[in-house]
């Protein structure tokens, strides 16, 4: 029992010490391949991606996205406790299941775990957030969030949509452009940006026009040049 305490006590050491050094290395350089890239290799789709930093992307990227996935991004510590309670709520009245999840929480998914999991992985998902949150901080948060999210079947980051779908980069988009990359990100496999319809379209729309509140607001001050 004791040589197992042990063991389990060395086990936890050295995962503490493996993860602080993997998230305090991705506080500088890019993540060069996640395991979400690796499920479209095996897949056989290949896989489009092409990192920028954060101050080359057009500033209405990182407002589509708070609009559309985080509008407390720069206020909360990683969670957003009162978007998690409404997510719960609705999903308990049978409406259509939505996650509460912050980009922060996306981000630290992305870049260190595996879609789907269920409770172990959203631990994981938890533990990671908080790493990041405390090592990286929010405008490195929201660079490598643009850059490894998937906008598309085998498409990651905004760079490479930009480039697929409007045939530009991203470092001029458009409000309406970053929007409709931005309705692209909840489901990007079943989702594009380009010629959307429906509630896809719609979504895309709703952001556009919120994207203007977000920068009169101060919403994006955690990402600007000047934080």
């Amino acid at each position: 029992m004791i040589f197992m305490l042990r063991w389990l006590a060395k086990a936890t050491l050295i995962f503490i010490a493996v993860t602080i050094l993997w998230v305090g290395l991705y506080r500088f350089v890019p993540p060069p391949f996640t395991f979400t890239m690796m499920g479209d290799v095996i897949a056989g789709r290949g896989v489009t991606k092409d990192w920028v930093p954060l101050s080359r992307i057009d500033p209405d990227m990182a407002r589509a996205a708070i609009a559309g996935e985080d509008a407390r991004f720069c206020s909360h510590n990683g969670f957003d406790f009162r978007a998690i309670s409404a997510a719960a709520l609705r999903n308990a009245q049978g409406r259509r299941i939505r996650g509460g999840s912050t980009i922060s929480q996306q981000t630290a998914k992305n870049a260190f775990l595996f879609q789907g999991g269920g409770y172990l992985r959203k631990a994981a998902e938890a533990y990671f957030t908080v790493l990041i949150e405390a090592l990286w901080g929010k405008r490195r948060i929201m660079e490598v969030y643009l850059n490894i999210a998937e906008t598309g079947i085998g498409t990651y980051g905004v760079e490479a949509a930009a480039i697929r779908y409007f045939h530009h980069d991203a470092s001029h988009l458009s409000p309406t452009e970053a929007a409709r990359i931005a309705a692209v990100l909840p489901l990007p496999k079943k989702r594009a940006a380009i010629d959307p319809r429906g509630s896809i379209r719609r979504h895309g729309n709703t952001i556009t026009r919120h994207i203007g509140a977000v920068r009169r607001a101060g919403l994006d001050k955690c990402v600007s040049l000047s934080s």
